[in-house]
């Protein structure tokens, strides 16, 4: 693998997190202040997830037309033109629109770079690219929550700094040399019969992706509220968060690289249940300290499970279906991200006083069942299908 290739999409991939970091974060502060109810905030959290979820049936024959490159490049544009946007264009919808438009750009990126990493990734260290490609993401996610220091000086501040960190990231694009999916993609890709295909055969690595994706968007956009209605201040929410995104960090590559000794399919539900035990504990507590403690130790195992999932569809599905499975993972993720804020919202409106945690230990508990009773047959489907 290229190594200067590699660095600028991962260089990328960073700041896309960044100013996912930024917007959920800052817009749900800015919005609690100005007096909007937690349904109406959650549903508006949803924006930038609906537009990965609309884009991501368009996404195959764009790549296959102009390459990995000519897309991250698009991508990148429209993220950083919709993050200047936010300043000049203040309005409720307005700004709902925006985010819709970063979501699309964000996953313009996002399909573009996967899909380019695990093509290109030997089956021996395909656990730590991918592993890697989720700590930069993480590192950009975790310094984006940050800004909403910044928002207390002037609301405009953390879009305009996001914005210009944006420009600078994506013009390291131009140096990459473009590529296309192999040749053998090209006839029938973005087909029903291949995302049944691919559906098929590793739905049960979707569900992470799906997991990721609902606690990034409810820690993000519904738990600022939450603590703020605890009596936290935003300066608490902004080392909270970026706490949980930290643990992922760290333990990214680690964790990529046991799963590759020892299968996915044995370390994510191990993953789920010290997941599950961390976000029990942190409803059991109002420190500051102990919920510090908390977020770190889900983080560090919550952290790598869009990464797990990925590289265990990877592991799954035969080469030619990974652009579909690749989509499949961000259709999953978005659809975890859109349910999210809007779940999470409407149980703090519906049922005052409830803890907001109770959610999240549900799901991982749900989900953690689900890989239990899953029939051992994945494999070897996978291995006559690769035949």
């Amino acid at each position: 693998m290229n190594k200067l290739r590699f660095a600028i999409l991962i260089s990328i991939v960073t700041v896309s997190g960044f100013s996912q970091g930024m917007l959920l974060p800052v817009i749900a502060i800015l919005f609690e202040q100005q007096g909007y109810p937690s349904s109406l905030n959650g549903l508006h959290a949803t924006g930038l997830y609906i537009g990965v979820l609309l884009a991501s049936p368009f996404m195959e024959k764009p790549l296959q037309k102009l390459g990995y490159k000519k897309m991250i490049i698009i991508g990148g544009f429209l993220v950083m033109a919709s993050l200047f946007a936010f300043p000049v264009l203040q309005s409720f919808w307005i700004w709902f629109v925006l985010r819709l438009l970063v979501g699309i750009g964000d996953h313009m990126l996002h399909f573009s770079t996967q899909t380019w990493i695990t093509s290109i990734s030997s089956d021996q260290n395909r656990g730590k690219n991918i592993s890697l490609y989720g700590i930069c993401f993480g590192l950009g996610f975790a310094a984006g929550p940050i800004l909403t220091g910044a928002a207390a000086v002037n609301p405009n501040l953390p879009f305009i700094i996001s914005g210009f960190i944006s420009l600078v990231i994506w013009g390291l694009a131009f140096l990459l040399r473009n590529d296309f999916p192999e040749h053998q993609v090209s006839g029938t890709s973005g087909s029903t019969a291949r995302f049944k295909d691919a559906w098929k055969l590793s739905w049960i690595a979707f569900l992470p992706p799906f997991i990721y994706g609902f606690l990034e968007s409810s820690l993000n956009g519904n738990y600022p509220v939450y603590a703020l209605r605890q009596g936290f201040s935003p300066e608490n929410v902004a080392i909270l968060l970026p706490a949980f995104a930290v643990g992922g960090i760290i333990f990214q590559l680690p964790l990529g690289i046991l799963s590759d000794k020892f299968g996915r399919k044995r370390t994510i539900p191990i993953v789920l249940f010290i997941g599950f035990l961390g976000f029990t504990a942190a409803s059991f507590t109002q420190s500051f300290i102990l919920l510090l403690v908390c977020f770190f130790i889900a983080g560090m195992v919550l952290g790598s499970t869009f990464s797990l999932g990925l590289t265990y569809m990877a592991d799954l599905l035969p080469k030619h279906l990974l652009p579909a499975g690749n989509l499949l993972c961000g259709i999953c993720f978005s659809i975890g991200s859109i349910s999210g804020p809007v779940i999470g919202g409407l149980y703090m409106e519906l049922i005052p006083g409830s803890n907001f945690f109770y959610i999240i230990a549900m799901l991982l508990l749900i989900v953690i069942g689900v890989y239990a009773f899953q029939k051992n047959n994945e494999q070897e489907k996978t291995a006559a299908c690769k035949q």
